[in-house]
């Protein structure tokens, strides 16, 4: 049974993650804050644990309460892990903070804050982890990236934060390919996919979100966050055991500044 950590874990987009890979039989440790989050819906663990009594999968996920940029509070995560189970075979960096602006309407703590979740939060995970794949013989980390990390409009340190995502994980891909390490980058998108991040920039009214015109993706629907957690779980697996250093694109081409636009 793999051992996966998902950041960020405990609502939306990381919820589905979670329950995908319980769902595939791995033994998930998730972590969030439960306190709200800027520009996000993120409510505390009561919808994870309802979904996961609601489909018999308690025993197969610990939810834990922990800051992803905070140093002492990963290694905590990391601990508790290994602690716990022994291992650690895949790592999921999926926290994220993304409030939109330029740079001109960010202030300074704001910026700090983004780049702390984003940026900083996938470093201290990875590197914390590395160590432990490493030493078993291999394991798979996959980041959570987006289209604005090519760049888009009012999202500049947000864009910035994503951006550097993709460079970060190419290097690891790089750094530890020897090592059997995997890195590779899943992007939501698809025009429409509701997570807490994308209703929280509109105010949370996730009733109208949904009604708004949405090319959606090649399947003619919006994506979910379960289309993502399939991406999510097929990287981790060892049907990918060859791929590392790449992009999947679960959407509509968020990577070529997509969505597609709507059909006139």
């Amino acid at each position: 049974m793999p051992v996966t950590i998902v950041t960020g874990g405990t609502f939306g987009l990381g919820q589905s993650i979670t329950i995908e890979l319980a769902r595939r039989g791995h033994q998930v440790v998730a972590f969030g804050l439960a306190q709200p989050q800027v520009s996000s819906t993120a409510r505390g663990f009561e919808s994870l644990r309802a979904a996961l009594d609601a489909e018999c999968l308690v025993d197969r996920v610990d939810v834990l309460d922990a800051d992803v940029s905070d140093a002492a509070a990963v290694q905590h995560v990391i601990k508790h892990t290994m602690g716990k189970y022994g291992r650690i075979d895949g790592l999921v960096n999926n926290a994220a903070v993304g409030p939109l602006g330029t740079v001109l309407d960010t202030d300074e703590p704001l910026f700090e804050k983004v780049i702390a979740v984003n940026l900083k939060g996938t470093y201290l995970m990875s590197r914390g982890v590395i160590p432990h794949m490493v030493s078993q013989g291999g394991g798979s980390i996959v980041n959570i990236g987006s289209g604005a990390g090519y760049g888009k409009p009012n999202m500049a340190i947000y864009a910035s934060s994503k951006g550097a995502i993709l460079a970060l994980s190419t290097a690891m891909a790089y750094d530890h390919f020897i090592d059997r390490v995997r890195v590779n980058v899943a992007i939501p998108g698809g025009g429409g996919i509701i997570s807490g991040m994308s209703v929280g920039r509109v105010g949370g009214d996730e009733e109208a979100f949904r009604k708004r015109n949405a090319a959606g993706t090649a399947a003619g629907r919006p994506a979910t966050g379960f289309d993502l957690a399939n991406a999510v779980a097929f990287l981790l697996s060892e049907d990918a055991a060859t791929i590392s250093g790449t992009v999947i694109d679960v959407g509509c081409f968020a990577h070529q500044g997509g969505p597609v636009p709507l059909k006139q």
